[in-house]
């Protein structure tokens, strides 16, 4: 099955035996509707931005999953425990490591990642759940 094929299924639509054409759900027609016309846009228009966006998205958080593995196991511990809002203090006491070690994974994150700051990693990862991290 195609990736387009497997983003068409998770957003329900459903492939009709004409190539490229889609039928809706009931509920996802409605709320089509519903949305174009609070937006004042064609609904064809509408279904390529969302699929536009949701294409990105899932880009976007694949290009991301791929950096998080190439990360050592205690680079992940130190990206996870930033995005919690650790300093490099907390981290080094919670990891049993030294504030200069943290910034030295941390600086490797950041390369890994193409990000300038922690800050930045943050952002990144904000949708991500560290909660496992956390003591």
């Amino acid at each position: 099955m195609s990736i387009w094929h497997k983003l068409l299924a998770m957003i329900g639509l459903r492939p009709i035996s004409a190539p490229r054409k889609y039928q809706v759900s009931e509920s996802m027609h409605v709320t089509l509707t519903t949305l174009s016309q609070h937006e004042g846009r064609p609904e064809d228009e509408l279904i390529q931005d969302l699929l536009a966006a949701g294409l990105t998205q899932y880009y976007s958080f694949v290009e991301l999953w791929h950096k998080w593995e190439a990360l050592s196991p205690r680079e992940r511990d130190v990206a996870a425990l930033v995005c919690l809002g650790y300093t490099n203090k907390e981290i080094g006491v919670q990891l049993s490591i030294s504030p200069e070690t943290v910034k030295t994974h941390l600086r490797n994150v950041l390369v890994k990642f193409g990000l300038q700051n922690r800050t930045e990693l943050r952002l990144s990862m904000k949708t991500w759940d560290f909660s496992a991290w956390q003591k």
